[in-house]
């Protein structure tokens, strides 16, 4: 059974074009395809998520 992803493949393109490496993922539909990503980028990737989820966390409800 595959693993499902707690993060939008959506979201994590967001914070890929916020770090300025969006166009290297490939985008086919709903699939996207981190292959040609490097394990640096991928790990920049989860710091943008991580970093996202502490704001939203501090903010004021």
């Amino acid at each position: 059974m595959a693993r499902r992803s707690i993060v939008s493949d959506e979201v994590k393109y967001e914070i890929a074009k916020e770090l300025g490496f969006a166009d290297r993922i490939q985008r086919n539909g709903n699939n996207y395809d981190y292959s040609n990503l490097t394990t640096r980028e991928a790990g920049l990737i989860v710091r943008g998520l991580i970093e996202k989820a502490e704001q939203l966390m501090a903010s004021p409800k």
